[in-house]
């Protein structure tokens, strides 16, 4: 998942990095770090946590320079470690080079063995670090063309923003699985993962960085170029728009608040069921809710409380933690739901854990009736290009039927959107979105994961 920020040109560039790392700090949890080049050195801050806890007056005037790149974490490939936190930061043959990078190769592996085959010592675990070894064998002369000889040679989704002493370049691969968009503050150029980091720092959106295209910012200005065969089909991840982007921002071309709205909407129409209010599950299903409450006619209500003071579950690295939050940071409104038919809307299950617990507080709470309504498809398959879920074996929709689902979450009744509706808003939405979760038809080869499409499901 994760997020990026870079800044170029900026007198108080390493701030106005730190600003869009606030904004973005629903993408990633575990780790922040800011690289900031005053035009002859990179200079550097990492550390595990929160933006907020991070950094301080202090940190931010040793980052001094008129360019930053920024980064917060959520592991994919590579443990939760200190070692790798982004940027990277690596000095080789052509000077220091820093990188961010939001998205999954997936053919790092397959290249990592043949580097440490011929000699090539790694100093982390993530997929990124592959970039960086890519760039030093690279025989082309400049560093934009290094960039595109490395880039040449990786498979999968990548958003990156690279810093050297004095460029920063933007690079997006070409099926555009995350998003990656282009601003300005008040004449310098600014590069974000999403609208909302644009909006904290007052830039304005100027487009988004288009599928396959590089943009390099030096003194020289700005320039673009798509150096990749274009590809007819994109492969905008859908999870964006259900669950990962904020609502308040605007990627792949449109809103995300009023396009969840949208899958409620669907929803509602898809699943109707009588009952006395609609809950959503704070705060990622609340446009959803809206949208179902519209289209049925049934009143939305807040009947879970959420604790702003408690991080996003679905992005805590380990089970003990995601299950501990659940009660720390949802908790019913007794008097609200005590003796109701509720209608508790979500905008997706994953493994089911949390969906249970909370279905389970409902129950505690005097609830008379809970049917679960999902805003999305059944997650079915591991992603490869960004989100942590390597493992069929955590996905309940890929081990049980609906009926046994319905069951293990104690609901009384359960449902999902389908494919055709999560997508009301785009008829031929194969050409531009990817839903591999969902659908199991991933968009490019997974050389590192040769056997994922020999696995069987296991409820068929």
């Amino acid at each position: 998942m994760c997020g990026v920020v870079g800044i170029y040109n900026h007198p108080e560039a390493s701030r106005i990095a730190y600003l869009g790392l606030y904004a973005l700090q629903h993408r990633g949890q575990e780790a922040a770090g800011i690289v900031s080049s005053d035009g002859g050195k990179l200079r550097t801050h990492r550390r595990m946590g929160l933006v907020g806890d991070i950094f301080n007056q202090k940190v931010l005037d040793n980052l001094k320079g008129s360019a930053a790149i920024g980064h917060v974490r959520y592991s994919t490939s590579g443990a939760s470690a200190a070692k790798n936190i982004q940027p990277l930061v690596f000095d080789y043959a052509h000077g220091a080079i820093s990188v961010s990078h939001n998205g999954n190769l997936v053919n790092a592996k397959k290249l990592r063995a043949e580097f440490e085959a011929h000699g090539s010592i790694f100093q982390s675990t993530t997929d990124t670090e592959i970039l960086v070894h890519l760039l030093a064998s690279a025989k082309e002369s400049t560093f934009e063309e290094r960039v595109v000889e490395a880039l040449k040679k990786v498979e999968g989704a990548y958003s990156l923003v690279f810093l050297t002493e004095t460029k920063m370049l933007a690079a997006r691969d070409p099926l555009g699985f995350r998003p990656l968009l282009l601003g300005d503050l008040n004449g310098s150029p600014i590069v974000v993962s999403e609208s909302c980091a644009l909006d904290l720092v007052e830039a304005s959106f100027v487009r988004e960085i288009e599928p396959g295209e590089i943009v390099v910012f030096s003194k020289e200005g700005t320039k673009s170029f798509k150096p990749f065969d274009q590809a007819k089909k994109k492969a905008f991840c859908i999870f964006e728009h259900v669950y990962f982007a904020r609502p308040d921002s605007h990627i792949f071309g449109r809103e995300v608040y009023e396009t969840r709205k949208g899958f409620g909407r669907a929803l509602a129409q898809e699943h109707p069921v009588e009952a006395d209010m609609v809950v959503p599950i704070p705060d990622s299903g609340v446009p959803a809710a809206l949208g179902y409450s519209e289209a049925s006619g049934i009143p939305f209500q807040m009947g879970l409380i959420r604790n702003h003071y408690v991080g996003r579950t679905f992005i805590e690295p380990t089970d003990q933690i995601r299950h501990f939050g659940v009660k720390v940071k949802l908790n019913p409104a007794k008097e609200l739901v005590k003796g109701k038919r509720l209608i508790l809307v979500d905008d997706s299950i994953v493994r089911g854990t949390t969906s249970r617990k909370i279905v389970d507080m409902l129950r505690e709470a005097g609830a008379k009736e809970i049917h679960f309504r999902v805003s999305s498809p059944p997650t079915t398959w591991p992603c490869f290009f960004g989100i942590d879920t390597p493992d069929r074996k955590q996905l309940i929709a890929a081990q049980q039927t609906l009926e046994e689902m319905r069951q293990f979450i104690t609901a009384d009744s359960l449902a999902f959107l389908s494919v055709e509706n999560l997508f009301y808003f785009q008829k031929n939405h194969g050409e531009w979105f990817c839903d591999a979760c969902f659908s199991g038809k991933f968009p490019v080869p997974l050389a590192d994961f040769p056997d994922v499409n020999k696995v069987q499901d296991l409820k068929n």
